[in-house]
């Protein structure tokens, strides 16, 4: 179920099939969007994940923290094992921009790829910006929550093989950030991501997007490369 969940996390942003139009409305939407998050130098929001297969009796949530450098295609995702009040790391993802790690906590082990390679390989950081190439997207109004007034916009893909059909994603139109992204995968199930905070310009040093194992004894390394 853990390696499940983490896959859900990084195929998010990938492109598949799709049939809506590119309206005037969500485009200017968009463009804002993407010019905002842009100008940061980096990007560290703290999510929660909720899996959700209602024909297979199953939801799990899961809470994260991705932070993420714009130039250069840093990123680093831990995500958090499910119970306790202490946030204890599960799993983690983490790139230079050349190297990426999937770092498995219970199981002790780091697989290492090419950034951009392998079944767990694409930049999380996306998350920000996966309406700019691969999907079409379709304006659909405002929808009012918790007090907040939130753009809605619908993304479908356009490649035809779709595991995903289609992204919903829910802006906050005052500060002009993402909110929430919901998922549809063809199987049923749902992946409801929410930022509960984002913070641009976070200071991050660049040692914290790579994995060294001199700091991890015990932990074993299997190199795909």
């Amino acid at each position: 179920m853990k390696k499940y969940i983490i896959l859900a996390l990084l195929i998010t942003v990938q492109a598949y099939g799709a049939f809506a139009q590119k309206d005037g409305d969500a485009k200017t939407i968009l463009n804002e969007l993407s010019k905002k998050y842009r100008s940061y130098s980096s990007i560290k929001t703290d999510f929660t994940l909720t899996v959700d297969n209602k024909q297979a009796g199953m939801q799990n949530t899961q809470t994260g923290t991705l932070i993420s450098k714009i130039q250069g295609n840093k990123f680093r995702v831990s995500l958090y094992q499910p119970t306790g009040k202490k946030q204890v790391i599960d799993q983690e993802i983490i790139s230079d921009g050349k190297t990426q790690w999937t770092y498995m906590v219970d199981e002790k082990e780091v697989q290492v790829n090419d950034a951009g390679q392998g079944d767990d390989a694409f930049n999380p950081a996306q998350i920000f910006t996966i309406y700019e190439k691969g999907y079409k997207y379709i304006y659909n109004g405002l929808q009012k929550q918790n007090g907040k007034t939130y753009q809605v916009i619908d993304l479908t893909p356009e490649a035809e093989k779709a595991q995903f059909f289609k992204i919903r994603l829910m802006i906050d139109k005052v500060k002009k950030q993402i909110y929430n992204v919901l998922v549809f995968d063809r199987n049923g199930s749902r992946y409801n991501y929410t930022l509960k905070t984002t913070t641009p310009n976070a200071p991050v040093a660049d040692a914290y997007f790579s994995f060294d194992a001199k700091k991890h004894p015990g932990v074993e390394v299997v190199d795909l490369r």
